[in-house]
């Protein structure tokens, strides 16, 4: 039945690793076939969320119920690197606790969900990431979950993918819960939402899409500091009473004892007014100013129905010039940024000496065992223990996270990681693939501000048309018309 409770928290608290606290006695409830949009800050520990429920994690207190029978499954934000060599099959057998007869057909049929066409014995790592976006959520479905967990399933799709989703979701009749940063998605199929607040650790539930919560946040914060600047004037007003007594000596010192009294309890009755989260600052990526070309495009290998075509590009860019690389997913724009990255001679002549900065879509350019402070004390071209602090800070790395391990960091941290070792490395081409991914829509003003005032040479690819319309681009190169 639509109105029964199909998840439940209660009174859950959990922390993540050591001294890291995510859920403080929460309590909240989710409907049989409802779709919920989970948010909240960057780290604030939403996957973390994900998994207790699915059961990866436990709660420190408290608990966390799923109604009897039923079932739940993730569609995960990045494919886990062990199973990046899987073949398809492989990684789609992984869905079930057995062996399954009619596995093939089901892959099949779940592949034509998310429209998507794979061999059964092609290698996960050989898909783009936006096909990797596909298979993750077919992941999901093929388990036919009661309970749907989807986490940034927009990541890396391009604009035929998230229309083919969305209305894959108007449509879905079970229970779905999603993170996305995405609002205008969101708002496309979702009626309720969770919100994880990183510095209470509390979910507040609000009916209505992203828009009405944001207004309703609002609102109370606007009367929250309304109410404590009308009783911050009476405690005032308590306080100046009292020392007026207290003066007077006497009987009237009873007075001021009372009179302070009531202003203590007043300050206790003062409205915790909600803290959110930090805006990105602005910022800015140097570079030398080179003359001359920066790097010269010879070819690039596009897939014309999963067979590779090398075509022509014969394109020279110089310093202060942004091209954009548009295409469908799976066509190869990640697969030349990264061949550029790696300085592949077939492909492109750099100029000798200088730095590429590149941003990869999937992180894997960091080193995730390595601390966050050797990570940007290694991207920086002058050493300086102190400036490390600094600009973690820039980029909201709080301090307690600067000697923990890369991994510990979320996706959108490592994102905003990312971001500062391109600042510390100060390049002079800047190759971006999908640099929205992860990071919380406050901070893509900011990053495109950055990026459209950006001097040196850059490369990008984006399938967020909102983000691409703040940054100058001075060249197209789209591979689907070559």
């Amino acid at each position: 039945m639509a109105d029964n409770i199909v998840l439940r928290f209660e009174k859950v608290s959990f922390e993540y690793g050591h001294k890291k606290p995510i859920l403080d006695e929460v309590s909240f409830s989710v409907r049989s076939g409802s779709k919920v949009t989970l948010m909240g800050q960057n780290g604030a520990g939403k996957s973390s969320l994900f998994k207790l429920i699915t059961k990866e994690a436990v709660p420190d207190q408290g608990r966390v119920s799923v109604d009897q029978g039923a079932t739940v499954a993730i569609g995960r934000q990045t494919i886990p690197r062990d199973q990046l060599d899987c073949t398809v099959e492989e990684f789609f057998a992984a869905a079930f606790p057995e062996k399954r007869w009619d596995l093939p057909a089901r892959i099949k049929e779940t592949l034509e969900v998310v429209s998507l066409t794979a061999p059964l014995d092609k290698v996960i790592r050989e898909f783009s990431g936006g096909q990797q976006a596909r298979l993750l959520l077919a992941f999901a479905l093929i388990q036919n979950p009661d309970i749907l967990l989807l986490d940034e399933p927009t990541n890396n799709l391009d604009s035929v993918g998230i229309a083919h989703l969305t209305q894959f979701l108007i449509e879905y009749d079970k229970t779905c819960i999603v993170i996305s940063h995405d609002a205008d998605f969101l708002n496309s199929f979702t009626h309720g939402v969770l919100y994880l607040d990183v510095f209470t650790h509390k979910i507040e539930q609000y009916a209505g899409d992203y828009y009405d919560v944001v207004e309703e946040i609002k609102a109370r914060i606007a009367k929250a500091e309304r109410e404590n600047v009308r009783l911050e004037r009476t405690i005032q007003e308590k306080k100046d009473q009292a020392n007026v007594f207290a003066n007077k000596g006497g009987k009237l010192r009873a007075v001021a004892k009372r009179m302070r009294t009531l202003a203590e309890d007043l300050e206790e009755n003062k409205m915790d007014v909600r803290r959110e989260d930090k805006t990105l600052p602005d910022f800015q990526i140097s570079c030398e100013e080179k003359i001359g070309p920066i790097v010269t495009l010879k070819t690039v290998s596009i897939l014309r129905n999963g067979v590779p075509e090398v075509r022509p590009i014969n394109m020279v860019l110089k310093r202060n010039t942004h091209l954009f690389i548009s295409g469908p997913n799976g066509i190869g724009k990640s697969t030349f940024l990264e061949s550029l990255a790696r300085r592949d001679s077939e492909r492109a002549e750099i100029t000798p000496g200088i730095t590429v900065g590149y941003y990869r879509q999937d992180f894997s350019t960091l080193d995730f065992n390595a601390t966050v402070f050797d990570t940007l004390l290694g991207s920086m071209k002058e050493k300086n223990k102190e400036l490390v602090y600094k600009i973690a800070a820039k980029f909201l790395i709080p301090a307690e996270l600067i000697q923990n391990k890369v991994e510990s960091l979320s996706e959108g941290q490592k994102g905003l990681l990312l971001f500062a070792t391109l600042y510390a490395e100060e390049p002079e081409l800047l190759i971006l693939d999908e640099p929205t991914n992860h990071i919380n829509f406050r901070h893509l003003p900011v990053i495109a501000a950055a990026l459209d005032a950006y001097r040196g040479t850059m490369i990008f690819v984006s399938h967020v048309p909102d983000f691409v319309a703040q940054i100058r681009i001075d060249e197209v190169l789209d591979l689907e018309t070559l």
